[in-house]
């Protein structure tokens, strides 16, 4: 919601035209690039240069000379504006931006210190440097969503007692865990351990571990200590435990529920393995785990070793990526030589998730649907958890629109395309707790020893952890050697131990080699203008008032081979069988089918129209008719789903607005009504082997019942000898 005095503090920082002070939005929203922009008029009016959005040691030093407090004393007009522009953007009263430092001003500099809890350190009504540096942020010192009123009285308890150490600053106090948050209870720990200020850096080394293993505390304790242990079990969100000087017999059992969760020692101590996995994302790294991944191939020998290390669940890829040298998918026998040595397994999928922008909805369809597949020709049983990578630093904003789209896509994909297996995620805390509470995965599998990231840092470890992936090792036994990523495993996953046997996947449609795009457009357009007489526009007939030319349906269809290989893969048919109907359908696309989706729309939303359904979509497909095949293929085991009734507007309403609107959606269900056609007229399911006369049949099914189906099969066919020329070289 805009703010008049929010818009008046932009209009204040765009009267400045000075070169580094870029003008800001005049719309009256509180931003980082406001706060900047801010902290660049300070850094002005301190005489610094070059301006920048930091207010790092240079700034700090700078008003401490100048102005080491700002008070009703102060009269430089500017920085008392800056002051007041700085509280409206936190929600404070800051006057009228005029430029004195009035009660107005004075009461909100004293409330907003209350609230840091500074108020003790900074007493009075002035501004001092680490204040304004905190003003001059997006933090908040109320609770916010999801914050809790204890975690900010722990935050106000920290920045009163360290704000005066010299590498301290105000750290927020919204009531949420985060990385500052976590940052400054390392600087606290290391202060209580006696470091000085040129020795403390509030990073988790190897001078704070001695402190700790130096500093436990159980029951009867009290003191500093006790809080701060106190404190790191609240950042971690035990439920049930307050922030304490004393420990008891209630914090010491709220210790052991801890301990269990994370696979720690039961011993209601806060040991030093305990502080570590309240500290820091690996824990004691030197923890032994009994799971654990890796890229190299498991051999007779490397099994052997790790069974005689303690690992019993390895965790190993299903598919290589693409262009790589690296070969790290399981290779033909891995799983039962693993399984013979007692080892059992779960499986990794990751060709790529190393940055934000692999992630999207296609190409969640597209790894679930290769997954699946994968899955499948390795022999993973039913129940059988896959688990899909985000392998970099995902901010909260790439997790919101990048990652969560992603993995809905995945779970959608994987409830239709590979319902016998559960979705699993490898990735940053953050980024599994909040695909976890989104209900798209239902366990994590933790990349905790990356503990720099900040999608782990101030976070705590899912609820649902299976496996914590906490340092790399090297396995040895005599000649032997392996590298492996150690793992602590919760018994939420305990992999697999049994393979079906592996499908293979000779003779699978392959991606279409795009080299060979130009070819095969020329050879689709000559088959339709020679053996169908359709022009690359229009045409005779219905075909006049078509909306597409050959060259936009073949670019369309073209755009979508990863879908359709996919597809074609998982239900093992072939992909030009698909393609057949969807390059037909979308040429011969018209007004005609325009007004028709118009009148179905009209009557479901209450018109005049007694029209219910409609062919609609690329592959012109009937609400009625998708339905029916779908119906039909869960109950063959083919997909999974909810069985549906086309006799009901609610279900139809809703097929039909999906096939209308969701191209992936209609174009997965063409390979559907093809399968259930074909067993409608009794000619066996599609297959890789199907003879032609079968896939005429099939095809012509696709259009109908009467004697035109049948010419319209034996035109498709010749378009699916056209696809075959390019796709049958391709699978050799």
């Amino acid at each position: 919601m805009a703010d008049a005095m929010v818009l008046k503090a932009q209009r204040f920082i765009n009267g400045y035209a000075v070169d580094g002070i870029p003008d800001v939005e005049e719309d009256g929203r509180t931003s980082w690039t406001v706060m900047y922009a801010l902290t660049r008029v300070l850094q002005h009016e301190l005489g610094l240069s070059p301006l920048s959005d930091s207010f790092g040691p240079a700034t700090l030093a700078a008003l401490a000379a100048k102005f080491p407090v700002i008070d009703a004393n102060t009269r430089h007009e500017a920085v008392c504006r800056v002051v007041q522009s700085a509280l409206y953007c936190k929600g404070y009263d800051g006057g009228d931006i005029e430029g004195t430092y009035n009660p107005r001003v004075a009461a909100s500099v004293a409330r907003v210190k209350q609230n840091m809890g500074v108020q003790a350190a900074y007493p009075g009504d002035g501004v001092t440097p680490k204040v304004f540096k905190a003003l001059l942020t997006m933090d908040a010192y109320t609770v916010v969503a999801g914050g809790t009123e204890q975690i900010r009285s722990v935050q106000q308890w920290l920045n009163g007692r360290y704000v005066g150490r010299r590498n301290f600053f105000v750290v927020p106090c919204d009531g949420n865990f985060s990385r500052d948050v976590q940052k400054a209870l390392i600087y606290a720990i290391q202060f209580e351990l006696g470091m000085g200020d040129d020795t403390a850096t509030g990073a988790f080394g190897p001078a704070t571990r001695d402190g700790l293993v130096r500093n436990p505390v159980s029951q009867g304790s009290t003191g500093t200590w006790v809080n701060l242990f106190s404190a790191a079990m609240i950042f971690n969100r035990r439920a049930g435990v307050t922030f304490t000087d004393s420990f008891g017999a209630h914090l010491a059992s709220w210790v052991r529920e801890f301990q269990s969760f994370a696979k720690l020692p039961v011993t209601g101590r806060g040991d030093y393995q305990t502080w570590a996995s309240l500290l820091v994302s690996t824990g004691d790294p030197t923890r032994k785990g009994t799971a654990c991944d890796g890229v190299t191939e498991v051999t007779g020998p490397r099994a052997q070793a790790l069974r005689d290390a303690g690992y019993r669940i390895v965790g190993r890829y299903l598919a290589n990526r693409a262009g790589s040298s690296l070969n790290k998918q399981i290779q033909p026998g891995e799983l039962r030589l693993m399984a013979s040595y007692g080892l059992r397994t779960f499986p990794i999928y990751q060709t790529n998730g190393g940055e934000a922008g692999y992630f999207s909805r296609g190409t969640g369809i597209a790894d679930a649907l290769h997954a699946v597949e994968r899955a499948r020709h390795y022999g993973y049983q039913r129940g059988t958890r896959i688990y899909f990578a985000v392998d970099f630093d995902a901010l909260d904003a790439q997790v919101t629109e990048r990652i969560l789209p992603h993995f809905r896509a995945v779970r959608d994909t994987m409830s239709e395309h590979g319902p016998e297996y559960e979705v699993g995620i490898y990735g940053p805390r953050n980024v599994c707790s909040r695909v976890r509470a989104a209900g798209y995965t239902s366990a994590s599998f933790v990349s905790g020893m990356s503990t720099g990231f900040s999608g782990n840092l101030g976070y705590p470890l899912p609820e649902d952890w299976a496996f914590d992936q906490i340092s790399t090792v090297e396995v040895r036994s005599g000649d032997v050697r392996i590298e492996i990523d150690n793992n602590i495993a919760s018994g939420r996953d305990e992999g697999q131990g049994s393979y079906d046997l592996e499908q293979s996947s000779a003779g699978l449609d392959v991606s279409f080699d795009m080299a060979r795009r130009s070819a095969m457009l020329a050879d689709v357009q000559s088959y339709f203008v020679n053996e169908m007489g359709v022009p690359e526009k229009g045409g005779a007939g219905g075909l006049a008032f078509s909306l597409r030319t050959t060259t936009q349906c073949f670019d369309i269809l073209m755009d979508h081979d990863w879908l359709i290989t996919r597809l074609a893969r998982n239900l093992r048919m072939r992909k030009a069988l698909i393609q057949c109907p969807l390059m037909w359908e979308m040429r011969a696309y018209n007004s005609g089918d325009v007004l028709a989706d118009e009148l179905v729309i009209d009557h479901h939303r209450g018109g005049p129209s007694t029209k219910r359904d409609c062919s609609t979509g690329p592959g012109q497909i009937f609400a009625n008719t998708a339905i029916r095949a779908r119906n039909h293929c869960i109950r063959e085991g083919l997909i999974g789903g909810t069985i549906m009734d086309a006799a009901k507007d609610g279900d139809l309403w809703a097929v039909w607005q999906r096939l209308y609107e969701d191209t992936v959606y209609n174009l997965g269900t063409v390979p559907l009504v093809l399968i259930e056609g074909a067993d409608e007229i009794g000619v066996g399911r599609p297959g890789l082997d199907t003879p032609e006369e079968q896939s005429r049949l099939t095809l012509a099914r696709y259009n109908g019942i009467d004697e035109s189906a049948q010419g319209y099969g034996t035109a498709l066919l010749g378009l699916y000898r056209v696809f075959e020329k390019y796709h049958a070289p391709l699978r050799a």
